[in-house]
């Protein structure tokens, strides 16, 4: 079985080609991928090659941007090529669903956009109601 899912953010907007009579979408795209666990308590991040075609090509070109965060589910797919006199190896994600990981009022936030709210003026500390003491002798699990 050859599946892959991943979540990440794009290092830079799509790179979109038109192929064939069809004019088919092939979209070219790098997620960088945080790492569960960190060297030296430093950021680590994966950057991985993706590819989507078709339909999938067309929405990355059109709705995606550097920064995005998405999740992508596809399949690895490894090949190779000659430049200059040499064999380059290749991996890529072929993207077969993605969509996005997080909304755009997210995404705002994110890129330093968010102006904090304040708290209703019923809400206590961590957003938890003041629960009056009477109240604690009736509940039959206090």
């Amino acid at each position: 079985m050859n599946k892959v899912i991943l979540m990440g953010r794009l290092t830079r907007d799509p790179e979109v080609r038109y192929t064939g009579a069809d004019s088919s979408a092939v979209a070219r795209y790098t997620l960088a991928v945080d790492r569960r666990f960190k060297k030296d308590g430093g950021d680590a991040a994966d950057f991985i090659q993706c590819v989507a075609f078709g339909k999938s090509g067309e929405f990355a070109e059109k709705y995606f941007k550097k920064g995005t965060k998405i999740v992508v589910e596809g399949r690895i797919q490894t090949g190779s090529y000659e430049k200059d006199g040499q064999r380059i190896y290749t991996t890529d994600v072929v993207v077969e669903q993605q969509e996005f990981a997080e909304s755009k009022a997210s995404q705002s936030e994110s890129a330093g956009n968010f102006e904090p709210q304040s708290a209703p003026s019923s809400a206590v500390g961590e957003g938890f109601m003041n629960i009056p003491d009477a109240v604690g002798e009736e509940l039959p699990f206090a």
